[in-house]
């Protein structure tokens, strides 16, 4: 009988050799991810069997890879977290054995028992850390990683349009993060049912931009190729007529084509059906009514049921008469090709034939079954999976059951970190709370707590928006009568507040205050007042933060929590730091070093607050030292990827500054490629805007910023930091593009009335507004009065009435407003490089910076080792231009090459590219090593064609951007009747006739 599944694989020999290219690359020790895309029935499945197959079988020197694989579960929106992960990790744990699964895992062992419980007794340490997200992927990493050492592997995790978030979550990070490592990843899912919104969409634009990742999207089979199928089916060369028919109705999708041949392997077209659904119920329908009713069965429980499962769920009058119905029904089946055997398990040969199975249920046989399935895996020894019989107890309509199996799946879920999935049980269980009659029993809590419960689940998922929603609900069934519990709720709401970069949180934590006022010491208040502190730091409301936080140390202290008195004097440590206490400050922040030995929490965040510190302070390697032993400590937490991230900022910001840039790149790189949260990421993102501009590449940074502004503005009502250091590089880029407009709204925010001083973060951005309102006079710029009233990067506004005249915008009030704040920052450390590029900026006739001895004073004072190296080169760069403008061409050249040198050493490409073009425009250097720096080549190809000299190619490009001859003089360091001559020989070369006609020639 000829076969009804095809031996040969036709039209994928392509995408059969870029599996073997990639399998050969990952055994070099370059991870690799391959991802097979394409609709349902295009044979991703039968691909990755016939690349399994094809894996050559090794040797002694170049041993085989260990090949694991896992699919994820058709259950609807209710797939259990990881179930493709734990199939394969449970795989490679057989094939290498127990012991070496766990060593290879290595410190973050015991975190791997959340996946296998079997393990959980073998995995604990003598001092097991408390768990997290982080800390299990690092784990499944740290296990491909070094079991690759001996021998590749080769990882296959197939559907993932059905995957829960958990699983997609951590095979994210796996592409990311393993790198070198023989490890080759291959994932399929259905391009088809990806649904908007689908979580896997998002994730589909990172993988394309992956290097490590090759991407093959299956297509259908053209008409010469289903010709070559329906051959190879039914063993002899198919009539052209036949073949039309076949192509017509299946649009060249293999597996409706194998399905179209019937089972004993012969085709009739005449009775071809009708219906995509007629097409995937043809072999079901050939079958036995037993074995039908064993599929329909089967079809209830998913893609893949174990036999044991199935025997237990199957009605019969015995044990033994189960076993012998089961086994003719497979048979029967398998023979057909409508169920694989897969290893102890039934798989359907499809999921659309399961699909089509399964929606020939009655009502009545939906219930029963789902039921029994529901009943089997509840009376299992061992953990149940509850989510899987919420699904089967909701399929059967069984409200008190699903009720109770969705709270318990979210208690699973949530300790499993799997997130998405607890927040879906916890929403479920909600949602039937009022159909129950003793809920609160059955759940072991009542209605207020689980809201507060799937809230805070909701928050660790990112929708902190509905998080909001339901702790609001929370605190209006609840009442100050309940002070702790009102009082964590009122606590909860100003968490995601803050979180959504919504204001309203330090009321509602002086609420939960009030609340507690009168009750005997406690954690609790002692969280609360340490909450309450670090919101009014992050604000910039030192004052207020110092005040707040030694009550919280008190409380703490009483209350004997040393975790809650590391925080408090950490807060207090860098407020009074921030306020230009510095001894106190950074006694305090040793203090609470100290305080939180014990704690991972307190003590990593120790670490970031202290190098922070040590970072505004200009004390850059101490800075890099706090922050490398906390990131150190992250990465054995598994929390590289939140607070890891925050601490790798405060490496690369520091190295930064000292003008290590390839190694800053190369970490922020890194720090990028894991994709923190944004509220550990936006500082990373800020790093590389910094970068991206100082390195020389002002249109990519222009690119980044727009892609990233919206979530960069999250934070900015509630973070002082935040919302300074955006306003500082923006404005930065906008001066770059050319745009004094869009830069001075970026930074006007600053010079408002009640603005709140916070001088390390302050100095930069007046240092960028200085430069910016010298840029508005010396152009004319007109600013509006919306614009100067627009705030810090979108700020709370500048308040115009301080910065405007009777007339509108006046640079003079602006001027005093900024010299003002200037003056209150006096004090701190990096202060005077900053007052002097400020006097610089605002300098010389006009207040435009054009005065060569402001310029090399604040040359002089950026020297400091406290000053950012860019700086340094800046204000060398400055200096050069204004020696230039004074005429003084000899020193000009002499500064713009210390500026170079200083620009190559630490990496600024920025400046050196400025320094080219000022050079070019001096006679420093010639045509030839211009290069296209500067706007030179606008106009190069018609220049050459008219003969013009070099000078007159300059003055055409300004010509282009509409200068007058003033504006062409000012710029070329010429006067104004020898602009005029270059101008009038410019016309006459070029036949224009007038100086528009020029311009638009050059353009």
């Amino acid at each position: 009988m000829p076969p009804t599944t095809s031996t040969s694989l036709i039209g994928r020999e392509k995408d059969l050799a870029a599996l073997a290219d990639a399998l050969a690359e990952s055994r070099t020790g370059s991870a690799r991810t391959v991802v097979v895309s394409g609709e349902a029935g295009v044979g991703k499945t039968r691909l990755l069997t016939e690349f399994i197959r094809s894996i050559p079988v090794g040797g002694p020197s170049s041993p085989a890879p260990i090949v694991v694989r896992g699919q994820c579960v058709d259950l609807d929106r209710d797939a259990p977290p990881y179930a493709p992960v734990i199939a394969a990790l449970r795989a490679l744990a057989a094939t290498i054995g127990e012991e070496a699964f766990l060593e290879a895992a290595g410190p973050a062992r015991d975190a791997l028992a959340v996946l296998l419980p079997e393990l959980r007794d073998r995995a604990q340490t003598e001092a097991t850390q408390r768990g997290s997200a982080e800390r299990l992927f690092e784990a499944v990493a740290a296990v491909l990683e070094n079991v690759s050492r001996e021998r590749p592997i080769v990882v296959v995790v197939e559907d993932l349009h059905w995957s829960d978030q958990a699983t997609l979550a951590l095979l994210r990070f796996l592409v990311r993060v393993v790198e070198d490592a023989r490890v080759l990843l291959v994932v399929t899912f259905r391009s088809d049912d990806l649904g908007r919104g689908h979580p896997l969409r998002a994730w589909r634009p990172e993988l394309d931009r992956n290097r490590k990742v090759v991407r093959l999207e299956l297509q259908r089979l053209n008409r010469r190729q289903v010709r070559q199928l329906v051959g190879s089916l039914v063993g002899s060369a198919p009539d052209a007529h036949d073949v039309g028919i076949i192509f017509d109705r299946t649009d060249g999708v293999p597996f409706f084509i194998e399905e179209l041949v019937k089972v004993d392997g012969t085709l009739n077209v005449e009775c071809v059906p009708a219906t995509l659904r007629d097409i995937l119920l043809v072999r079901y329908e050939s079958l036995t009514e037993p074995t039908q009713k064993v599929l329909r069965l089967l079809a209830a429980g998913g893609a893949r049921v174990e036999h044991e499962l199935l025997s237990e769920v199957y009605d019969a009058s015995s044990e033994q008469a189960a076993a012998d119905d089961i086994d003719r029904a497979a048979r029967e089946a398998v023979v057909a090709s409508v169920l694989v055997v897969d290893g102890t398990a039934y798989a359907f040969r499809h999921a659309l034939v399961r699909e089509a199975i399964h929606e020939e249920l009655l009502p009545g046989e939906r219930v029963r079954f789902h039921t029994r399935y529901a009943e089997a895996l509840e009376g299992r020894a061992g953990p149940a999976d509850a989510t899987a019989i919420s699904y089967h107890w909701m399929a059967a309509h069984n409200v008190g059951c699903a009720f109770a199996s969705a709270v318990t799946a979210m208690r699973q879920a949530r300790a499993a970190y799997a997130f998405a999935t607890a927040a879906r049980m916890g929403e479920r269980a909600l949602e039937l709370w009022s159909q129950v009659p003793d809920a609160e029993t059955v759940a072991g809590s009542s209605r207020v707590d689980l809201l507060a419960d799937t809230a805070y689940i909701l928050r660790n998922v990112g929708e902190s928006e509905r998080a909001v929603a339901l702790v609001d609900e929370a605190i209006a069934s609840s009442s100050p009568a309940e002070p702790e519990l009102y009082a964590r709720l009122l606590r909860d709401k100003a968490s995601y507040l803050a979180n959504l970069g919504q204001t309203g949180s330090v009321e509602l934590l002086r609420q939960a205050l009030l609340v507690l006022q009168g009750r005997p010491p406690s954690v609790l208040r002692a969280n609360v007042l340490g909450e309450l502190a670090a919101r009014l730091m992050l604000s910039a409301h030192f004052e207020q933060a110092v005040d707040v936080a030694d009550e919280g140390f008190r409380e703490a202290r009483e209350a004997d929590s040393r975790a809650r008195m590391s925080v408090a004097a950490n807060i207090r440590g860098f407020s009074r730091v921030s306020l230009g206490d510095i001894d106190r400050g950074l006694a305090d922040l040793a203090l609470a070093g100290e305080l939180a030995e014990g704690s991972d929490s307190a003590r990593l965040r120790y670490w970031v607050n202290q190098s922070d510190a040590m970072n505004l302070l200009g004390r850059y390697e101490e800075a890099i030292r706090f922050a490398e032993e906390g990131t150190g400590r992250a990465r054995e937490r598994g929390v590289e990827r939140t607070s890891g991230a925050m601490l790798m900022s405060n490496v690369i910001g520091p190295l930064f500054c000292l003008g290590r840039t390839e190694r800053a790149n190369e970490l922020l790189d890194r720090a990028l490629e894991l994709d923190p949260p944004i509220g550990f990421s936006a500082h990373l993102q800020r790093l590389k805007l910094r970068t991206t501009l100082w390195g020389g590449d002002a249109v990519q940074a222009e690119r980044l910023l727009r892609g990233w502004r919206a979530a960069l503005s999250v934070q900015l009502q509630v973070e002082a930091q935040s919302r300074l250091g955006l306003a500082a590089i923006a404005a930065e880029i906008a001066l770059e593009r050319g745009n004094v407009r869009e830069a001075w709204a970026e930074v006007s925010g600053i010079l408002g009335p009640g603005y709140c001083i916070f001088s390390a973060y302050d100095l930069p951005v007046l240092a960028v507004a200085a430069r910016t309102l010298a840029a508005i006079v010396a152009t004319g710029t007109v600013i509006e009065r919306g614009v100067s009233e627009g705030g810090v990067s979108g700020g709370t506004g500048a308040g115009g009435d301080t910065i405007a005249g009777e007339g509108g915008f006046d640079p003079a009030a602006a001027e005093r407003r900024l010299r003002d704040i200037l003056g209150q920052s006096s004090g701190w450390p990096t202060a005077p490089a900053y007052l002097a590029i400020v006097d610089a900026e605002l300098g010389g006739p006009g207040r435009t910076g054009t005065d060569p001895e402001l310029w090399d004073a604040a040359v002089a004072a950026s020297a400091a080792a406290t000053v950012p190296a860019q700086l340094s080169a800046y204000t060398l760069l400055r200096h050069a231009e204004s020696l230039a403008l004074s005429g003084d061409r000899v020193a000009a050249r002499d500064r713009a090459q210390e500026a170079r040198e200083r620009a190559e050493e630490i990496g600024a490409g920025l400046i050196t590219a400025h320094v080219l073009e000022l050079e070019r425009r001096i006679g420093a250097i010639g045509p030839a090593n211009a290069g296209s720096v500067g706007a030179g080549s606008a106009a190069g190809g018609l220049a050459g064609g008219a003969g013009l000299t070099e000078r007159e190619q300059q003055v055409l490009d300004l010509l282009a951007q509409g200068l007058s001859n003033r504006q062409i003089a000012e710029r070329l360091f010429i006067s104004s009747k020898t602009a005029s001559v270059h101008v009038s020989s410019i016309l006459r070369k070029t036949g224009a006739s007038t100086r528009t006609e020029a311009a638009y020639l050059a353009r």
